[in-house]
């Protein structure tokens, strides 16, 4: 389906990244630049460019290039050039001036969503973290690429009655740019968690660019806990990267039981939140909290992807992070639109 309106809002998504690539020569495509703002530790970057391998299935190198990488966070910057390249630099996107950014086709970003949770204080656009999408919104007016793309929360359109979702819009609309919305159930894209989010992908007004969403979910396999972690179940050394890393803390004393869950087997793992130690799951048939490994395979992050730090620093980069595989299907939109 083709979609130039507005605001779109797709149907469930389908799981074309683990399905075989085709043998058949293609031409060449063009190279897509990228900048990234909110990079984090590269769980969205990772996903764009593609040319890793998750669970045994390869994902291809995509033609997206990542120009330079933005994140305030130091120990996110350690990880993220440890994996994925040199081009992250530390910046304070509050504050950071745009003009010497480099020029790139397209923006990428999640920016901070803890105000926008239905489980967070809910201060929106109102908040200072709530603002940070204005970071984006300024390089748009500077360097006016074809293309936007914000990923965040479900809530986001929905938090006090759309007036956040609306005001962010009008932002980007006083820039040039036109919206639409694709709301994304990640498991529909082989990620083994019952994460939901939206992407906003804001295109130029002056260019008559097609958005072209996904439908319907094709996967090759049940998306679920077991699958993704089964074979860790006796691994408790470091010979899978971060497996011997969990919390032995016990049931939560604070938050309404909310961490003492116990994860499902045979269904996606609950959803992956940066709060650390008390606040992760606990293994479905072990007892003992998720480690970082099984984290970090919930969120699609290959095992050759190594996370550098303390339990607790590492728990929130992968909480915090964009999972990798849903960072292929957004590259799949870029390139659909731009290739």
């Amino acid at each position: 389906m083709k979609h130039t309106e507005t605001e779109i809002s797709a149907q469930r998504g389908y799981s074309e990244h683990c399905k075989s690539p085709p043998t058949a020569s293609r031409s060449p495509q063009r190279t897509i630049s990228v900048v990234s703002m909110f990079s984090g530790c590269g769980g969205l970057d990772l996903g764009l460019m593609g040319g890793f391998t998750y669970k045994g299935r390869l994902v291809p190198q995509s033609s997206l290039r990542i120009l330079r990488a933005y994140d305030n966070d130091s120990a996110c910057g350690v990880t993220y050039t440890a994996n994925i390249g040199p081009h992250f630099e530390l910046a304070d996107l509050a504050t950071r001036s745009v003009d010497d950014m480099p020029r790139a086709d397209v923006l990428v970003g999640g920016f901070p969503c803890q105000e926008f949770s239905i489980c967070g204080p809910r201060g929106g656009t109102s908040a200072s973290r709530g603002k940070l999408y204005r970071a984006m919104v300024r390089y748009a007016r500077a360097h006016k690429p074809s293309l936007i793309v914000a990923e965040n929360v479900a809530h986001l359109p929905r938090l006090n009655n759309g007036a956040d979702y609306a005001r962010i819009r009008r932002a980007f609309a006083a820039v040039g740019y036109r919206c639409a919305l694709w709301q994304v159930n990640c498991p529909d894209f082989g990620i083994p968690q019952a994460r939901q989010r939206v992407v906003l992908f804001f295109h130029r007004s002056d260019r008559k660019l097609t958005i072209d969403f996904p439908e319907s979910p094709q996967p090759d396999y049940e998306p679920t806990a077991e699958w993704a972690i089964s074979d860790l179940e006796g691994v408790c050394d470091e010979s899978v990267p971060n497996q011997s890393q969990y919390f032995k803390a016990g049931l939560a004393k604070s938050g309404n039981g909310q961490g003492d869950e116990r994860t499902k087997r045979n269904a996606p793992g609950y959803t992956v939140r940066a709060n650390a130690k008390s606040r992760v799951q606990f293994h479905y048939a072990l007892d003992r909290r998720l480690t970082v490994r099984e984290l970090a395979r919930l969120q699609t992050f290959p095992d050759s992807f190594v996370f550098p730090h303390a339990a607790t620093s590492n728990v929130r980069q992968i909480g915090n992070a964009v999972p990798p595989l849903l960072g292929v299907a957004i590259a799949r939109i870029v390139v659909r639109a731009l290739g």
